[in-house]
């Protein structure tokens, strides 16, 4: 068996495979990261203090980010604006810690090589050192570039989906907890421990606003903070409404309540435009695979009559 012939046959699948790989790693990597923030909080709470394998997984990380820092260098924005689109671009994907933005753009930079090295292999092994082989260069090497961030892209907006859909019922825990006694700040809390499992990420969130109040930042910086961290407009708006209705006196109870009924009917609407598109969406699927099915179901009988009979001569 000819097993460099049969490599060079099936490179594009095994390029495939190793970009789809590299790509899956580097994310399942990063997403097991945990922020700053939520580490020192988890050693003040009495959580997970990081011994034995913890410490030499943070080890392991912190000389992955220097390897990473020392490739991001080409990459690195050169101004203010650059970096702030970055920096709320990984931010609303969950990543802020200080070495986000070095680490992303040294991701970015060595799948970028390693694509363009993958794609001159390919061409130069199929078609010699021709314009056409620059051109899957060029191409596939694009691909690296431009896939990392494709990629956060559809973190980020997974993410915010999740905060979207799951808001309206941390508000209404919220309503119940302010309504029963409990301040802003234990209301905040006992969400938290009552919400991790159906909301993680929006108790996460919380989890860190609840940490900063702790380490005495004022309750409006903190809650501006929040809504402008993720990204969300009703998450922004919630902050908003709370800031107001503690600085003009107003209940915060009725103004979490109108702002849950708020966002419960601009979910329904969602689901109902969803619902309304779902026969157009249909329509092609429907045209190319099921009514061909029925034709062939109905007119077929008649027309192998109409052959044996001779219709047809």
């Amino acid at each position: 068996m000819d097993i460099g012939g049969m490599f060079q046959e099936n490179i594009g699948f095994f390029l495939f495979l190793l970009i789809t790989m590299g790509i899956w790693a580097s994310l399942t990597f990063l997403s097991q990261k945990k922020s700053d923030q939520l580490s020192r909080l988890e050693k003040i709470t009495g959580g997970e203090i990081g011994l034995g394998e913890g410490k030499k997984g943070e080890t392991k990380w912190l000389r992955i980010q220097e390897i990473l820092k020392a490739f991001a260098g080409p990459l690195m924005p050169r101004t203010e604006a650059e970096t702030s689109e970055i920096k709320n671009e990984l931010s609303y994907a969950g990543y802020r810690s200080e070495a986000a933005i070095p680490v992303f753009q040294g991701i970015r930079l060595i799948f970028s090589v390693a694509f363009l090295a993958a794609g001159f292999y390919y061409g130069y092994s199929n078609f010699g050192l021709v314009q056409k082989t620059f051109i899957y260069t060029l191409v596939i090497g694009a691909i690296g570039f431009l896939g990392p961030k494709l990629v956060l892209g559809f973190i980020k907006s997974g993410r915010q989906q999740e905060i979207f859909l799951t808001l309206p019922d941390i508000i209404d825990l919220l309503v119940v907890c302010v309504e029963s006694g409990l301040g802003m700040d234990a209301a905040m809390r006992r969400v938290c421990e009552e919400m991790k499992d159906h909301a993680k990420i929006m108790t996460d969130e919380l989890a860190i606003s609840n940490f900063q109040l702790q380490v005495g930042r004022t309750r409006k910086e903190v809650l501006r903070e929040l809504g402008e961290r993720n990204g969300v407009d009703d998450l922004r708006g919630l902050c908003t409404i709370i800031i107001q209705a503690e600085r003009f006196g107003s209940s915060i109870a009725n103004a979490l309540r109108i702002q849950s009924e708020s966002m419960r009917l601009k979910r329904r609407q969602l689901a109902e435009e969803t619902a309304s598109k779902a026969a157009v969406k249909l329509l092609f699927p429907m045209l190319f695979f099921i009514f061909p099915g029925v034709f062939i179901i109905l007119v077929g009988p008649a027309a192998i009559k109409m052959i044996q009979s001779g219709a047809f001569k």
